[in-house]
Parts: structure tokens; C-alpha cells; sequence
């Protein structure tokens, strides 16, 4: 049972560090209170991961052929590398995560397959395109109805509010049926967890992260991209839900970190260049490039001096 300890880690990180792309931008908006974002949370990632998680094992399960011991070194070295960048304030992906620490892994092995990564890399290019298309999007297409039949403030302001509420719960739907294989998924690979045991360990360790380290990280995602007002927050998150719940269906992980970062890009092309902080754009992207890498590296010396 012990080898499954790093997996928790791992989802614990994903939670702590993900779970300010679902509610970050309400909460940021003084929307939604922080302590009903993450009990919300909490809730709708189990149900994601225990509904639709098992979608994107067979994925990651490709990349590299892992004994037991390899899946929980790979699982170590993704936890390690979220926790380093959670730690930083800075959003992640947990996908790339455990996609470098499996190949790094899988090098040493001699079991790596990098036939797939060609589709994973596709779409993890794709996701923040995609959100950021979705988002300007809807701003236009909802912002259109919102102000032609919705003229009373009161029944606007009662508008946002379940909107967000509403993005919010299928955005942590979302993030568990796409990201609990990022958690679990080597180890049904490997024969350690059956995939109802994985979904299940995964989404709860995923809502550990949530309830007990999540609000640092939401700062970045909510304030530090830019200005966001009510009804931009809420078209950040649905178009970060949808964008998730796509890949899903296409069943590779993506990050949530990505679409949400391309949500409140959209937004922000919408109100002009100008109003996108350009500085935390780019080192968010530094995060996003030097995590498969550092997650690999660390994997491949761990695997290399104790297996």
C-alpha cells in the first residue's frame, strides 16, 4: 500500500495547485467565498473523477510500460515538481508533471514510447488556444443576451452569481474526469489499483489538496493576469470547464492551469492587449515549459539510484 503514498502526494499537489483554475477568478472577483469555492470543489472533482476518470488512463498507460515501483518513482517526481512550483505561487500542469516523469522513467527502463507523445503535445498546445477562443466567444455571444434581457441589477448581480456557481461545479467536474489519471493512472498501468480503486483514490487525494493549500495559487490565476470584473470571471471559468470536459472526451489529460490562463487571455483580447499582464503570461509559460523537463529529470535520477 505503501507504493501508492506518492500518487496521494501527487494528488494532494494537484488539488492545492488546480483548484485556483476553477474558482480563482471568483473568488479574486469577491464572488464566491473561498470556503464555498473549495468545499464546492471538493464535491465536484470526486464526482468527475468517479464518473468519467477512468477515460484518460488508457493514455497515459501508452507512454511507458511500469512496474510497480516505477509508478510510484514517476508519481514522486511529478509531486515534487508540483509541490515546488504550488509553493511558488505559480500554476501548473500536472499533466506535463507526470508525462515527463513517466518518460524520464520510462528512458531508464528501457519501456518509454514516445509514439504518442506527438497527440498529448497537440493538445496541450490546443487547450489554452481553444479556451481562449471559447472565452472571447462566449463574452461576445452571452454579453449580447445578458445586456438585452437582462437590464435589472439585482436580477444581473443574481445572474453572475450562478453563473459562476455553475462554471465553478463543472469546471471541478471537469478537472477530475480529465486529471485524476494524472494521479492514479500509472499505477492501474501497472496492476497495482484497479481503475474504480484509482478514480476513487485519485479524487479524493485531489480534494485533500483543495481543502488544505489551495488559496496561495489562486492569487496569480485570478488578479495577477488581469483586471477581472464579474461577468469576465464567469466566462473565464465556463470556457475553462468546456475546454477540460472536450479533452476528456478525447482522453488526454490536459492542464487546467492552461485553460484557465487561456480563458482570462481571452477575455483580456477582448478589453485590449494592453490590460493583460504580459510579465505573468510569460512566467507562467516558463512554469509550463520547465515542468515536463524538471519532473523527468528528477524521475530519471530517481529511478536510476533506487531501482
Amino acid at each position: 500500500m505503501w507504493k501508492i503514498i506518492s500518487g496521494i502526494f501527487l494528488g494532494w499537489t494537484l488539488g492545492s495547485n488546480d483548484s485556483a483554475n476553477i474558482f480563482g477568478t471568483g473568488v479574486a472577483a469577491n464572488i464566491i467565498k473561498y470556503k464555498t469555492a473549495i468545499i464546492l470543489i471538493s464535491i465536484f472533482v470526486i464526482l468527475g473523477a468517479t464518473m468519467e476518470g477512468e477515460k484518460c488512463f488508457a493514455t497515459l498507460d501508452k507512454l511507458s510500460n511500469l512496474t510497480s515501483k516505477g509508478s510510484f518513482f514517476a508519481a514522486l517526481a511529478a509531486g515534487t515538481t508540483m509541490f515546488i512550483l504550488t509553493y511558488l505561487a505559480l500554476p501548473c500542469s500536472t499533466s506535463q508533471a507526470i508525462v515527463g516523469a513517466i518518460l524520464g522513467a520510462g528512458i531508464v527502463l528501457g519501456t518509454a514510447d514516445f509514439s504518442i507523445l506527438y497527440k498529448i503535445i497537440l493538445c496541450w498546445l490546443l487547450a489554452p488556444l481553444a479556451a481562449a477562443f471559447i472565452s472571447f466567444m462566449l463574452y461576445h455571444i452571452i454579453g449580447f443576451f445578458f445586456e438585452r434581457y437582462i437590464t435589472d441589477l439585482k436580477k444581473r448581480s443574481l445572474f453572475i452569481l450562478l453563473g459562476l456557481l455553475f462554471a465553478g461545479c463543472f469546471g471541478a467536474f471537469a478537472l477530475g474526469s480529465n486529471n485524476v489519471a494524472n494521479v492514479t493512472g500509472t499505477y492501474v498501468g501497472s496492476g497495482l489499483l484497479t481503475p474504480f480503486e484509482g478514480v476513487l483514490i485519485g479524487g479524493l487525494s485531489i480534494a485533500s489538496g483543495v481543502l488544505t493549500y489551495s488559496k496561495k495559487v489562486m492569487t496569480t490565476v485570478g488578479k495577477e493576469i488581469t483586471r477581472m470584473d464579474e461577468y469576465s470571471a464567469f466566462i473565464a471559468e465556463l470556457s475553462e470547464a468546456f475546454t477540460v470536459e472536450i479533452f476528456t472526451h478525447v482522453g488526454v489529460p490536459v492542464s487546467t492551469s492552461q485553460a484557465i490562463v487561456g480563458g482570462v487571455v481571452g477575455v483580456g483580447f477582448v478589453k485590449g492587449v494592453k490590460t493583460i499582464n504580459k510579465n505573468t503570461v510569460f512566467n507562467i509559460a516558463i512554469g509550463w515549459i520547465s515542468t515536463p523537463l524538471v519532473s523527468g529529470i528528477i524521475s530519471y535520477f530517481l529511478i536510476k539510484i533506487f531501482i
